[in-house]
This record gives C-alpha cells, structure tokens and sequence, in this order.
C-alpha cells in the first residue's frame, strides 16, 4: 500500500500484533487501514548473531544497542562475549571456546571448535532467526552462512564488518555473492573494490572507531599531570608503545622497539599498552634497566596524552590517527626477506595499516618484516617527535583520513539497514 502523506506514521507498534490494521490518530479523525511489511514490523523480530573475538564482541554489543533502540521488543541470541551479554539476550556459546589464531592452536582445538559449529548450525535453526548477523570473523561466519541457506533459505543473512578479500583470500567472494544477502562495511574503500571488481553492492555504514574514540573523548577529560599522578608516572612526554595483543607478536616487536627508543630515556617515558590475558611478568623480561611502564586497560589513555606511537598494525593504528598521534607503524617478522617477497606474491595490497589504505596513500610510515630494525624504527621516530619533518604533515594528513570516515553513528546506520521498518522507543 502506497505510503498517504495525509496520514502520520504510527508512533507505536500495534499491541494486537495479528491484526492487520493499526489505529492512526490525527487532529481531524481516525484512519484504519491495513499494516503492509515496508510500513513498520508487526512483531518484534529475532536476532542471532555470532562475533568470534574480542573485537567482533564489542562491536556487535554497541550493533545490539542500536538495534533495541530502534525495537525495544528485539531478540538476541548469539554467540559472543560480556558485553553482547551485557546488552540482554541468550548467550549460546562464549567466543573464547571457538577464538584461536595460529596452525597448531587450531589443530590442537579443532575437535572443540567443529562441535561448536555444529552447535551453532542446530541452535540457528531451532530458533529461526528473522536475521542472522554475522560479525567479522570470517573463516567461521562464511560456513555458518553457506549451511543456513542451504538449510533456512527464507532467514536473512547480514555481514556486519565486511571479509577483508582485498587482502587476502579473495575466493571468498563467491560463498559472499551465494550465501549472503546484506554486506555491511565499516572501510570506506571497500565499497569501490566491491563493486568495481565484483560488481556486488556493500553499504558503507561508518567506522566504529570513531564512535568508539569520540564517546572515551566526551566522557574523560583527564589532563596529563592527573594521568601521570594516578599512573604513578614522571612528568615527562611519554612515548606510548602498542606491541601487540599475542605472546610471539609482542617477542618480536618490543624487544626491538625498546632498543630503537633507549637513547631517547632522558627526555621521555615509554607506556606499554599491555594487552589483556598477557601477565606483566611477560613484559619484564624487556623493562630491565629501561624506563619504562606496562599500562593495562589504558589504551586510550595512553593515546591520549602520547606525544608519539610505535604501533604494530591492525585498529589500533587507526585509534592512534584518530587521537592525533604521530605514528610509526611496526611489524617484525622472522625470515623477513623471504616473507617480503612472498607478500609481494600473495597479499594484494600495498600497504598494511588501515590509515594507508583509507589515506589510498603513505601517510604513516610501515616497517614491516627485514625492514624493521632498530636503526630504521628510531629513525622514523625522531622524524615525528616534535620539531621532527614529518609530524606535521602527518597530522594534516589526519585530517583527510577523518573525513574519509565520515560521521560517527557506524552501530546506528548498521541498525537502520539492517531493520529500517523499526519505530522508535517501542
């Protein structure tokens, strides 16, 4: 039924929900007329979604959010972490059970991890979702999303953080063109690659990033001394150091940043961003003798008040951007040449870090693989300490990452499309 401009959208859903009428009320008289599918959902509709890291469960806790404010009578199940619990629904399996990275650690949990998915697949079908939302973690989502359609045609398939195949992996587009009805992106770009070399249509909903740095900016105005007194820190500029967020990750990159910023121990302090589920006694074998101090928690603080970053790649080189950090980007791999040359054969992309390949240009300095030396990492550091000839040009180049981005709102547009009949406050 054709949408009446004379007549106001409904401001609640209908208690009688297998009434095909509703009641519209207007100065002059009332209206009944029938409800149709792009008006407004008579019934609340029924989410599962699945996020398979720590990431993925933040992200999908604030996609959550957004969707009960949209339809305060939304069902969840899911599986996720504390915070998609936090939100309210039926946490069927903890992400922790299924996250592991790594060839051995798969294999050693692989039985584990097959169980879970067959978990999944019986507890989606079941419950027959009106959407399935899958977050992100895409070797795990792409099976779940092929065994529903096979399986569950009529639910709706959403991609919320659409597969990096850009990247790497690219053949997963055809299990995207087959099994999936609704891509989300929170990458500007990707939007082009899509489209221009797939022909297949994703919708750029913002970066949550965004959301998520300039609601911490809104809600901690904490000045440097005061961060410094509760951290129990000296008063001098501080260098914030983000090594990683896994063991061999950390090995191999802050032992080398620590070498690169030594000289540097008179004039600066060095926060570590230490990362959850690494003990502190894991980064000490690196602070002896060295100025320096594991924050955890604090990330966004340490961004904060950082005069400068070396940053391993990955969001956090995009959270350094957006707090205005000058950064060097650093990621030591063994074998270095050799993993050179054959991502030079493989990876389909010229830059790793997110700020480059929003930028489509170096704005940050990479040292990946052989090139990350100490020599080479201090060097790049002093170029954007202050007075040093690339901060400032760096920090311009902020600027047109920002705008590339867009607004914040990323966990709202998502909401929107993914259920744009919804009415508020209901």
């Amino acid at each position: 039924m054709p949408a009446n401009p004379l007549f106001p959208q409904p401001l609640v859903r209908s208690n009688y929900t297998n009434s095909p009428f509703t009641l519209h009320l207007s100065p002059f008289t009332l209206h009944l007329y029938p409800l149709t599918s792009n008006l407004l959902n008579l019934y609340p509709l029924k989410y599962y979604l699945i996020a398979g890291e720590a990431s993925g469960d933040l992200h999908a806790s604030h996609l959550m959010a957004a969707l009960r404010e949209r339809d305060s009578e939304a069902q969840f199940r899911f599986i996720g972490g504390d915070l998609m619990a936090a939100v309210g629904g039926t946490l069927v399996q903890h992400y922790r059970h299924l996250a592991y990275m790594g060839l051995m650690p798969v294999l050693r949990h692989l039985p584990q991890i097959l169980r879970g998915m067959r978990q999944c697949r019986r507890d989606i079908l079941q419950w027959q979702p009106d959407r399935l939302v899958l977050v992100d973690y895409p070797g795990f989502n792409l099976n779940i999303a092929r065994y529903v359609k096979l399986h569950a045609p009529q639910i709706k398939v959403v991609y919320y953080i659409a597969p990096k195949i850009w990247a790497w992996k690219e053949r997963r587009i055809r299990d995207i063109r087959r099994y999936v009805d609704q891509l989300l992106s929170i990458l500007p770009f990707e939007v082009d690659y899509y489209r221009q070399r797939h022909h297949y249509e994703v919708q750029y909903v913002g970066n949550p990033t965004l959301d998520e740095v300039k609601a911490f900016e809104d809600t901690h105005s904490v000045n440097f001394a005061e961060f410094t007194e509760k951290n129990h820190l000296s008063n001098r500029p501080l260098i914030a150091l983000l090594p990683g967020s896994r063991q061999q990750e950390i090995s191999d990159n802050l032992s080398r940043m620590v070498e690169a910023v030594r000289p540097l121990a008179n004039d600066y302090q060095f926060i570590i961003a230490g990362a959850p589920g690494i003990p502190n006694e894991f980064y000490t074998q690196w602070l002896r003798n060295f100025p320096g101090h594991v924050l955890y928690n604090q990330t966004f603080s340490i961004l904060q008040h950082a005069t400068a970053a070396l940053v391993t790649s990955g969001t956090a080189t995009l959270e350094t951007s957006l707090f205005r950090v000058p950064q060097v980007v650093c990621y030591y791999i063994p074998c270095g040449r050799f993993v050179s040359f054959l991502r030079s054969l493989f990876l389909k992309i010229p830059y790793i870090s997110l700020v480059n390949l929003i930028a489509d240009r170096e704005v940050v300095p990479e040292l990946v693989a052989h090139q990350m030396t100490v020599e080479n990492v201090r060097s790049q550091l002093l170029s954007i300490l202050p007075g040093g000839e690339r901060r400032e040009a760096m920090l311009h180049d902020y600027d047109e990452v920002k705008r590339r981005l867009g607004k914040p709102g990323a966990p709202q547009f998502a909401a929107a499309s993914i259920n744009p009949n919804a009415c508020y406050g209901v």
